[in-house]
């Protein structure tokens, strides 16, 4: 079973920026596709980045020009630059590996809040 371990959560003022880290137990580049999703408190769950095993991106609307998903092969970690935070940008945020065609894991999710 694969684990998906998040760091780099915290509280940053509006107009801050944040880099989340997921490290994977396993090659990251052997997965369909890793994203990043998010989900505020009473709302469901949105998916924010996604990037697949050839390296395609992909963005929410809501954060597209200012979230960058990166992955680092040496470390098998996934990263989720954001920058231009917003105090709607928090939530909890989710690491996601589309593991096999029939296969997932998610992380435990780590906390980012936006405040001043």
């Amino acid at each position: 079973q694969v684990q998906l371990v998040e760091s780099g959560g915290g509280l940053v003022q509006p107009g801050g920026s944040l880099r989340l880290s997921c490290a994977a137990s396993e090659n990251i580049f052997n997965f369909y596709v890793m994203s990043w999703h998010r989900q505020a408190p009473e709302k469901q769950r949105e998916l924010v980045a996604s990037i697949t095993s050839g390296g395609g991106t992909a963005y929410a609307d809501s954060v597209k020009g200012r979230f960058t998903i990166s992955r680092d092969k040496s470390k098998n970690t996934l990263y989720l630059q954001m920058g231009s935070l917003k105090p709607e940008d928090t939530a909890v945020y989710y690491c996601h590996a589309k593991t096999t065609i029939v296969g997932e894991t998610w992380g435990q999710g780590t906390q980012v809040t936006v405040s001043s």
